[in-house]
């Protein structure tokens, strides 16, 4: 009997620590996954802040070299005055 009850104890305790062990790596598993996600969407935020920032340098050098004709077509204008 005593034989009996410690062959199930054992057995049961293997059980459980196997199911631990299935329950961990799933854990683990889903882990890695949303890390991985996070990084996808961190580097995808980067890319788009990056482009948000390019455009923004290119309308700040139209609007610079606007300005600069302007000033140009003004001068010329006041040059021709003057003359």
């Amino acid at each position: 009997m005593k034989k009996l009850f410690l062959l199930f104890a054992v057995a049961t305790m293997s059980l459980s620590i196997y199911s631990c062990r299935e329950t961990t790596e799933e854990k683990t598993e889903d882990a890695v996954e949303a890390m991985g996600e996070d990084v996808e969407n961190a580097a995808e935020e980067a890319g788009n802040e990056m482009e948000e920032a390019g455009q923004e340098m290119e309308n700040a050098a139209e609007n610079a070299e606007n300005e600069m004709e302007q000033e140009v077509e003004e001068e010329v204008n006041e040059t021709d005055d003057n003359a």
